[in-house]
């Protein structure tokens, strides 16, 4: 007993030494029987390190390199913003002795070049390289297609840019969207349409995922507002003016004067450029741009002249990053950071700060598994071992063995970056969406408010907002004034009547008696009496015109039956007078 304490206490040495015998002993006498034992089962739960304690067999080191990939398309407006930023992210990452230490994250990335086709095939070529998460893409459309890869890898697929709604669905358990949702932004829309008292709108898109399902969302919610979107104008990805021209000349002979554009920012330019040559850009119209165009000037900076001139008047929503010292700090970083200095403009937008944060997510969030016990593994998947019939050399997409793990690990992670919160409510979206709601004219753009989930439309800041009681009632929605196009601040209208739309047809009785009320006549518009002079004079102090014409209803031998009138109102005509 005593011996046993005397050694525990101070002979660690020789305990050691004596394990390491009986351990190589029975190694030995192992090896002579024939019988194959792995070396930690030999050498793992006897060996000891020189202090003495025991080296669990569960425990693997932390691996020095950890592959992280990117994919979205280099030379564009979301490209240029999110490249250098997601470079600097894993810059700083790497150079944090806080997160991951002992191992560097190793960033991989592809460029999708605006194909699905190609980004297709840039997914599948990125996850041979056994990745542990994938940053982008930011095309809602190659979203939509490799989350069925990523789904069969249990590869996180982490996207700072692709905004659809329908990404969030159970389908795609894989999907993690690092930016807002348009499905917020879409109610925003109905929001500002129903403040200023509109009823109709036509939409404006450009026919892919992303603008057909952020669309659908729309009229989901004006319906909640009882409106409506009265025509869906789309055009396809690529259209040339001309299309886009023979577009809007079909929109202008319709009667609502409310356009929302939801288009992609490297394009969308186009629309007002024709817009402004068709003069609808003028007094009267109403254009509601969603957050690509704060994203395209935001990049332009400074923006020159003939571009400003496309927009007077146009209301417009930007992501709403709180303003932070740590969004400051960023900011002051990105003439540095720029990669894009030779073409004069910032190339810096909201999407920057969404693929910034995006990295220390990954980071912060493989941090944590590997603190927990994870391992960063992969595995062939049996499935594709038995497709791999062609040169597709599908064996060697290998499935991340922790991706179930390290997905709930993403999801649980909470902090403070650039963009604002980074923290997932129940249903995958950030928490706290919010929009700038910019009007703009001049040389820029100024903000006239701004529209959170949780209080609507307010001059108030969310941030100072979510201090208070929430209170989103109809009374409690304000907005600075509008400069609309035409440069005016007399809130439009928003509807005329339309150049090809049918008259407003009234029917008039054609009566034998009571004639000095209503009664036919030789000259225009064919009736005459007390009743028709009180009509037109109110039309008359109405301040748009209203085509109409009289339908005379009767024989004038008889007066007509007053059910068929009623009849002849509700199957055919407008008014009955």
């Amino acid at each position: 007993m005593d011996m046993s304490l005397n050694i525990a206490a101070g002979g660690c040495t020789s305990t050691v030494f004596l394990m390491k015998k009986r351990a190589a002993l029975l190694l030995l006498l192992l090896l002579i029987t024939g019988i194959c034992v792995p070396m930690e089962v030999a050498f793992g739960q006897a060996a000891a390190n020189e202090n003495g304690t025991s080296v669990s067999s569960s425990s693997s080191p932390r691996p020095s390199v950890a592959n992280i990939g990117s994919l979205f398309t280099f030379d564009s407006v979301i490209g240029r913003a999110a490249g250098p930023a997601i470079a600097a992210a894993i810059g700083d990452v790497n150079s944090d002795p806080t997160v991951l230490p002992g191992t560097r994250l190793n960033l991989i990335s592809h460029n999708t070049n605006c194909s699905g086709f190609l980004g297709t095939v840039e997914a599948l070529q990125l996850m041979e390289n056994g990745v542990v998460a994938v940053i982008g893409p930011q095309s809602s459309g190659i979203a939509h297609i490799i989350s069925h890869v990523v789904n069969e890898l249990h590869v996180p697929l982490l996207s700072f840019a692709a905004t659809d709604p329908t990404l969030s669905a159970l389908q795609y358990p894989y999907f993690l969207r690092t930016t807002q949702n348009d499905y917020f932004q879409m109610y925003a829309i109905a929001d500002l349409v129903t403040y200023y008292g509109w009823r109709e709108v036509i939409a404006i898109f450009v026919d892919d995922d992303c603008g057909r399902n952020g669309i659908s969302v729309l009229g989901d919610a004006l319906a909640t507002k009882r409106a409506k979107i009265s025509f869906k104008a789309a055009f396809t990805p690529g259209a040339p003016t001309s299309h886009i021209s023979d577009l809007l000349l079909e929109v202008n002979q319709m009667e609502s004067r409310v356009y929302v554009v939801h288009v992609n920012p490297d394009s969308g330019l186009s629309v007002f450029s024709v817009a402004k040559s068709l003069n609808m850009m003028t007094k009267g119209y109403v254009w509601i741009a969603t957050d690509w165009l704060p994203s395209v000037l935001d990049s332009l900076q400074p923006v020159d002249t003939d571009t400003m001139n496309l927009l007077q008047g146009v209301v417009s929503l930007r992501h709403h990053n709180p303003d932070t010292d740590l969004k400051r700090s960023f900011m002051s970083r990105w003439s540095n950071l720029n990669h894009n200095k030779s073409t004069g403009a910032s190339g810096f937008n909201s999407y920057a700060l969404y693929a910034y944060d995006t990295v220390w997510l990954a980071a912060r969030a493989l941090d944590v598994f590997l603190n927990e016990g994870g391992n960063i593994s992969h595995s062939s998947d049996p499935k594709l071992s038995e497709t791999n019939r062609s040169a597709m050399n599908l064996a060697s997409l290998r499935v991340f063995d922790g991706g179930q793990q390290f997905l709930q690990t993403l999801l649980r992670i909470k902090f403070s970056g650039p963009s604002g919160q980074i923290q997932f409510d129940l249903d995958k979206n950030l928490v706290n969406p919010a929009y700038d709601v910019l009007n703009i004219g001049g040389t820029g753009s100024r903000r006239i408010g701004y529209w959170s989930n949780y209080s609507g439309l307010s001059t108030i800041s969310p941030e100072v907002l979510y201090t208070k009681p929430q209170n989103n009632s109809s009374n409690n929605q304000h907005l600075y004034s509008v400069i609309w196009p035409g440069e005016t601040s007399l809130v439009p209208r928003g509807w005329v009547f339309p150049e090809n739309g049918k008259p407003l047809r009234i029917a008039v009785p054609n009566r034998i008696a009571y004639q000095q009320f209503v009664s036919k006549d030789k000259n225009p518009p064919g009736v005459r009496g007390y009743c028709i002079d009180v009509f037109e004079a109110a039309i008359n102090l109405l301040p748009y015109p209203v085509p109409r014409t009289y339908i005379l209803q009767g024989n004038g031998k008889r007066n007509p039956d007053y059910n068929e009138l009623v009849q002849a109102v509700a199957q055919d005509v407008s008014i009955w007078l």
